[in-house]
């Protein structure tokens, strides 16, 4: 009996009753995971001679070994398990969110002297508000709290005394916690409570003690604190009215539409808040073989909601769905109130998931076929992916480039409103370090350029991008805190694995797409440094063979040599230049004893190729 009849007979046994079933290869690993209100219907249909021959069906079934079942008490337990052994074994077979994206928290610590940070993670370290929708808004309320509140987001060791504060403190984003003297504990313990009920919504408690605090102030006649917490009190009552209008203007909701030519699948998802849509999202797929238009719908929808992107009162999709009602009941559990999808027929909502449809219908052209984003896309999904206060206009990077530790040298390259910007690219001659040591080359060489961009008050990029991993990611932020820049974006890109580190949250590696329009620019502006880097360190390299093997020449000072230098620019071109070249540049008696010992130590042919094949490959 072959394989498939075992596999048939097995789906004959199967209960007629709900549950789970899974599909597993030669090595045990899990091909497919499905959900069935019967489960011996639902299995037996994958045998007839039609769904055999369909390119999916035929090849699971075909590479499967085993099948296993789970018996669950109904179909609503069914769709929680079933999506809960996806997430849990991703089986190829299967429709997989492969976007990792989720919308952010901000999180209060819990140390001695709090700050606020926004991450995409939660752990049991602190107080976590959120997630916050659209992506951007936890920034901009960050932002909010350094301004009127004077939390700060700094990666400074707290528990240690510093001599002085940083930039963030002269312009009163932060009360200067690391300073001894500059504030007390109590008046620092203040602003936190100040900035929990804010992010807890209670605005109306903020309000009056702001209110109180104000009043008291001023009785004692401390006017300038007193002043301070009027400014704090209008903006907070000022929100406070933004909040009531906006919870009037309408209601939240999700609309879904995507685009299919197997195995090719693009989905929008349009996001109403309040009335207005606030964001919106793009999600592909390169390998759906077999496309099921309800069954992809209803396995994309319980993915996204149970990855912490928060749940709408209502979801309006192009189609009806069998397990509606069954969704429904999940995502109210989700959300601790009432979910209805609808497919809406005519009216506003209908026409809005038109334009979504057409939305997806552009992201699909855009991807699969045109595959040119415009420059302020790529800066903003940019922005997206790796979690920017926004969109980068100009990205500086660097790498290091050296052979065991000599002639160490470093390149800047810079990218700005959407190319390369060549005028701009720096050289960097390492000078303090011994050695192969590539993290203190790289401290260095980011505190030598941003201590001269704040001496010469320029701006800093949106971006700085390090060639490396996190100890290279790590060198450079500890040059960036030692000048006193903090909350600058920065971020690594390791070599081979292609991932990025984000300072801040290196535990949250970025892995984009191979796809990615973001991951291509990312690539191309590192290995344009390295590029650079490579060719400044072959200059040097070269320059110093040839200033070493001429001057051993007898009556060739280093003044000829460097006329020499400067004009050929390489050992290799001396060699091959004529005695006729070489007295143009040093004269026709220095020209002759150079031809002469040139000559005597292998003629014309160039040398250092195989150290040069070595470099290429560094």
């Amino acid at each position: 009996m072959s394989r498939i009849d075992e596999l048939r007979e097995k789906a004959a046994e199967l209960p007629q009753a709900p549950g789970v079933y899974l599909y597993r290869g030669p090595d045990g690993e899990v091909l497919y995971v499905g959900k069935a209100k019967n489960l011996r219907a639902r299995v037996r249909s994958y045998f007839s001679a039609e769904r055999l021959a369909e390119a999916k069906t035929g090849r699971l079934i075909h590479q499967a070994h085993e099948l296993e079942y789970i018996l669950l008490d109904n179909e609503k337990e069914a769709l929680a398990l079933e999506n809960l052994l996806i997430k849990q074994h991703k089986p190829r077979f299967n429709v997989l969110l492969r976007d990792d994206k989720t919308y952010p928290y901000i999180k209060l610590t819990s140390e001695k002297w709090p700050r606020v940070y926004v991450t995409r993670r939660i752990r049991r370290d602190g107080h976590y508000f959120g997630p916050y929708f659209p992506g951007n808004l936890a920034h901009r309320l960050v932002k909010f709290i350094h301004r009127h509140f004077q939390i700060p987001s700094c990666r400074v060791d707290l528990t240690k005394a510093h001599a002085s504060p940083c930039l963030e403190y002269h312009i009163h984003r932060c009360l200067g916690p690391c300073v001894p003297g500059l504030v007390t504990e109590e008046a620092y313990a203040e602003r936190v409570r100040d900035v929990r009920a804010f992010l807890e919504g209670r605005t109306r408690e903020l309000a009056a003690s702001l209110r109180a605090r104000m009043e008291e102030a001023s009785e004692a006649l401390e006017f300038e604190r007193a002043a301070t917490l009027r400014d704090l009190l209008r903006t907070v009552e000022e929100l406070e009215e933004r909040q009531k209008m906006a919870a009037a203007s309408g209601d939240d909701a999700d609309y879904f539409a995507l685009h299919a030519e197997p195995p090719h699948v693009a989905v929008n998802i349009f996001h109403v808040r309040n009335g207005r849509v606030v964001d919106r999202r793009e999600l592909f797929w390169e390998d759906v073989s077999e496309y099921d238009e309800q069954e992809f719908l209803t396995t994309l929808l319980m993915q996204i909601y149970t990855e912490g992107q928060p749940v709408p009162a209502h979801i309006h999709l192009p189609v009806e769905l069998e397990d509606r009602e069954i969704l429904e009941e999940l995502l109210a559990e989700t959300r601790g109130r009432k979910v209805a999808i609808h497919t809406p027929q005519r009216g506003t909502k209908k026409a809005l998931l038109d334009l979504v449809a057409a939305n997806a219908r552009q992201s699909f052209e855009h991807r699969f076929r045109v595959r040119k984003p415009r420059p302020e896309e790529i800066a903003e999904a940019l922005e997206e992916a790796l979690d920017l206060p926004e969109a980068p206009q100009r990205i500086e990077c660097f790498d290091i480039s050296h052979i065991q530790g000599a002639e160490k040298v470093a390149s800047m390259v810079v990218w700005e409103h959407g190319r390369m910007k060549k005028s701009d690219y720096r050289k960097f001659i390492i000078r303090t370090v011994e050695g192969s040591d590539d993290f203190a080359s790289m401290r260095e060489v980011i505190g030598r350029r941003y201590r001269r961009v704040l001496e010469e008050g320029g701006p800093m990029p949106g971006l700085v991008l390090v060639d490396g991993g996190i100890g290279q990611l790590h060198a450079a932020a500890a040059a960036l805190e030692e000048l006193g820049i903090l909350n600058q974006p920065l971020a690594a890109i390791a070599k081979r694995e292609e991932i990025l580190y984000v300072h801040g949250r290196e535990d949250e590696p970025v892995m984009l797409d191979r796809m990615s329009p973001v991951l291509h620019l990312i690539q191309m502006i590192r290995d344009e440094a390295h590029r650079f880097a490579v060719s400044f360190h072959r200059q040097r390299r070269d320059a110093r063979m040839l200033k070493s093997e001429l001057l051993e020449i007898p009556g060739i000072g280093p003044k000829t040599v460097e006329k020499l230098l400067k004009e050929l620019g390489s050992l290799a071109a001396v060699r091959a230049a004529s005695e006729e070249e070489l007295a143009r540049v040093a004269g026709k008696a220095a020209a002759r004893k150079i031809r002469q010992a040139l000559q005597g130590t292998g003629g014309s042919a160039p040398v250092g190729e195989a150290d040069r094949e070595a470099l290429g490959k560094a």
